[in-house]
């Protein structure tokens, strides 16, 4: 029986991973790159797919690389202890901006956007994969899965609340603001991630296929349920990457920059930590929910349909600042959908792994769970990617001025602008759960 200092360490994992790095990579970058960094719009959506197609190849890798891993501190929680350090300091020099002109900005963010993806595959990959030796109780796993959303939907919103007050707080240039907030933060993350190496126990024994064959990754795609799964897995990460990369955008162009309501300052990182708090709330009920409906399945496929019904809503929400708490109301009911559906998910990579080791006669847990984590970079990253398309199709145009190094933002079509940017936020999300829907309808485990 794992104590509850166990889960709430198992939780600081995400907390630091989901809650920190990811939330700020998703909500924050694109803004950041194209209004404070000084990319343009077409380096800031080619950057994100290359990192994407790096992905492909550095995430299952190193899911296989995990489950051959031998330590005193066992096959999974080293990768967090000794990435720790790394994790942090990457993403701190990731939101420092150099002083150089284009061809050397556009250098520094590529190589430093890569490394950061190496190092995050690095420590979560193995992060994920210890659900799958912590306990074998299907309840108790429900239970980490719980902890673990929880863990990153407090620290998203702990993350997403504080950054404008700290940027105020910091003071300067925006350059020098999120370069202190990413020290900052950095910090927090590295710590988090120790601690959740050092407070876990492994405590099953994985199954180990001790020479590396590509035998693994070909039983992978005879998996039914591992296919099914990662391409939801995809879906849900599309759908919040494309509602959190737009966020940004969606304050600086159809609200016409931050709404203060009684002293309270709701920027885009504060309009989604209505929804942090919201699916921190509804992912410790998720185990609970999941019970009543019956199956992970039917309690999946209701969270969804949540999810596509506000965020047809919200398009037709007036673009107006005074409807604000309209949007918010939307946001936070959305977010039900969110924090229900989002502890099942890994939850069902552990069903997956289960069924991959019965099936095949060996462990590929780090395997199956590094399918997860590259849905979660690939599903955000290229929805992320794909904003930046749409937005210069639109007519937003961004860059470096060489003579100067400042960034310079200008907008050809402000209506066409506002209508993507909205449309982004609400119509594309909804899209992407209809697809969702149809693939959790053929999800075969029955659980």
């Amino acid at each position: 029986m794992a104590s509850l200092k166990e889960k709430i360490g198992y939780a600081l994992g995400d907390a630091a991973a989901g809650g920190i790095t990811w939330k700020v990579m998703s909500i924050a970058f694109p803004l950041f790159f194209t209004n404070v960094f000084g990319l343009t719009i077409a380096d800031t959506a080619t950057l994100m797919l290359i990192a994407r197609m790096f992905d492909v190849v550095t995430d299952p890798l190193m899911g296989a690389l995990a489950d051959r891993t031998q330590s005193r501190f066992g096959t999974y929680r080293p990768w967090m202890i000794y990435g720790a350090i790394p994790f942090g300091l990457i993403f701190a020099l990731l939101l420092f901006t150099p002083d150089f002109g284009p061809v050397g900005k556009r250098i520094w963010a590529y190589s430093l956007y890569l490394m950061m993806m190496a190092v995050y595959t690095a420590v979560n990959v193995p992060y994920g994969s210890l659900l799958g030796v912590m306990t074998e109780d299907d309840n108790e796993k429900n239970q980490f899965s719980s902890f673990r959303m929880v863990g990153a939907y407090a620290m998203g919103f702990v993350t997403l609340l504080s950054f404008p007050y700290l940027q105020k707080f910091v003071g300067g240039s925006p350059q020098h603001q999120y370069a202190v907030l990413g020290a900052f933060f950095g910090v927090v993350a590295a710590l988090g991630t120790l601690a959740c190496g050092l407070l876990t126990k492994e405590r099953l024994k994985p199954v180990r296929a001790e020479k590396f064959s590509f035998k693994q990754f070909g039983d992978l795609f005879k998996n039914a349920p591992w296919i099914y799964l990662t391409l939801i897995g995809i879906c849900t990460n599309f759908f919040n990457g494309f509602r959190y990369a737009v966020a940004g955008y969606l304050f600086e162009y159809c609200l016409k920059g931050d709404v203060t309501v009684s002293g309270l300052i709701i920027n885009y990182t504060v309009f989604m930590t209505f929804g942090e708090l919201t699916c921190m709330v509804f992912g410790g009920i998720s185990p609970v929910f999941t019970k009543w409906m019956g199956s992970k399945k039917k309690a999946f496929s209701v969270a969804a349909i949540i999810c596509a019904v506000t965020s047809v809503g919200f398009f037709f929400v007036p673009m107006d600042a005074s409807y604000i708490w309209v949007m918010v109301a939307i946001v936070i009911l959305t977010s039900i959908g969110v924090g229900l559906y989002s502890p099942l998910l890994w939850s069902m990579y552990a069903d997956v792994a289960d069924y991959a080791t019965q099936k095949n006669g060996t462990s590929s847990t780090g395997l199956i769970f590094s399918s997860g984590t590259m849905a979660q970079k690939f599903g955000t990253a290229i929805s992320g990617s794909l904003v930046a398309l749409f937005l210069g199709m639109a007519g937003f145009i961004s860059g470096t001025n060489p003579a100067t190094g400042e960034t310079v933002i200008t907008i050809t079509n402000e209506s066409a602008v506002r209508e993507m940017v909205w449309s982004l936020f609400s119509l594309f999300p909804a899209a992407i759960v209809v697809i969702m829907l149809f693939l959790i309808y053929k999800y075969p485990i029955k659980k």
